[in-house]
């Protein structure tokens, strides 16, 4: 059994699940995130591209119903017992089974949490599950349940995460030894990739994000790849992984000779961070990080440049994203507490002059501050 967490470390998860459920009144819930099904149970998989669902009653019994080929998956991976199969057919309907299961756990008339926000609960589905429960319970969503629990992480899970910062390091390097002009994103992709697999790393919950020349304005991944020219800016966004926590990191690097305006725009990065570092502490509110960042942004006339958000928090996160809850946008009222880790990314993409600047890093919240967790320097890097 590949389990990545100590007994203790499972039971403990379980009864703060079921401590909140007591608190909120729900005699059970029905689980469909791939995360939180990690997190509670170990169990790893991404058949949650189908209907499955983990089943949490208030007494603590568990029971599992997914597919036949994630029925070994669960074994192998988890500490889930019972795991009930629903049958591939024309015009099966899983939620007719799950149904079942709650008949045999007594859960008729109960109040039950529903877990809507999954990315494996489709509209189709979740328009079956609410007819399948019509007149039969009391449905609540409670999505954030298990989420608002994962966000503070354990010191087993923080073992974890300084891993994936190490294997995101690693991943640094390289493209500091491969970015040069006449090179392919392509090959400085292989190599990052390379290095997090040696190192014992996992594919991350997205892709990562490589684009040069004005493809270093683009947040997101995109198929092109490029052949870096010889006065050229690539931008890098890239975690590394390891048991499926996240480290994540932000680069843009000038190619050749960096443009005066480069230069301005990572001092505004560098700025940027540094405040937002001394606002992620706990007992602040996330929000107040985003607007102390904003408003470092826009004092430096980069107020068309930058984004509305900057940042999320980071954990054991599935396909297709590894952005965690909760986001530090304006007036996000969580209290940022010890244990949480947060991205903090400085993104400036000047349309106009087709330039980009972006600097990211990851950080542990302590008990009196915060711990950057990657060790690479922020200086502005030229190739």
């Amino acid at each position: 059994m590949a389990l990545h967490f100590t007994k203790e470390e499972f039971l403990n998860r379980k009864n703060k699940v079921l401590k909140s459920m007591k608190e909120q009144n729900i005699n059970a819930l029905l689980i469909f995130r791939q995360e939180s099904m990690y997190w509670l149970t170990g169990y790893d998989t991404f058949g949650y591209v189908f209907f499955q669902c983990l089943v949490l009653k208030d007494n603590g019994e568990i029971v599992l119903l997914t597919r036949a080929p994630d029925l070994r998956q669960a074994q192998n991976t988890s500490n889930i017992e019972n795991i009930k199969i629903w049958v591939d057919k024309d015009g099966s309907n899983p939620t007719d089974d799950l149904k079942k299961i709650l008949d045999e756990l007594n859960l008729k008339g109960k109040n039950l949490g529903i877990e809507y926000e999954a990315y494996g609960l489709t509209g189709r589905n979740t328009l079956k599950l609410n007819k399948s429960l019509d007149n039969y319970c009391s449905i609540q969503d409670k999505s954030e349940l298990i989420t608002k629990l994962r966000v503070v992480k354990s010191n087993e899970e923080i073992v974890h995460v300084k891993k994936a910062a190490e294997l995101a390091d690693r991943a640094l390097e390289e493209v500091w030894k491969h970015a040069k002009a006449g090179v392919s994103e392509s090959k400085i992709l292989a190599e990052m990739n390379k290095v997090i697999f040696e190192g014992g790393g996992d594919y991350p919950a997205n892709e990562f994000i490589i684009g040069s020349g004005k493809n270093a304005l683009l947040c997101r991944y995109q198929a092109d790849k490029q052949i870096l020219s010889n006065k050229d800016q690539l931008t890098v966004e890239w975690a590394g992984t390891y048991r499926h926590y996240h480290s994540a990191m932000f680069r843009t690097i000038p190619i050749g000779k960096a443009d005066p305006k480069h230069s301005k725009m990572h001092e505004a990065c560098m700025e940027s961070l540094k405040n937002c570092e001394s606002k992620l502490k706990p007992g602040n509110k996330i929000g107040e990080v985003f607007d102390v960042h904003a408003k470092t942004f826009d004092d430096l006339g980069f107020n068309k440049s930058r984004m509305n958000a900057c940042g999320y928090s980071l954990g054991a996160t599935f396909s297709p994203n590894w952005m965690d809850w909760p986001m530090l946008y304006t007036g996000n009222p969580y209290v940022i507490e010890p244990g949480n880790i947060f991205f903090m990314h400085m993104i400036l993409m000047d349309s106009d002059n087709e330039l980009a600047m972006n600097l990211g890093e990851t950080y542990l919240v302590t008990k009196n501050g915060n711990e950057r967790l990657g060790k690479q320097k922020l200086d502005l890097v030229i190739l």
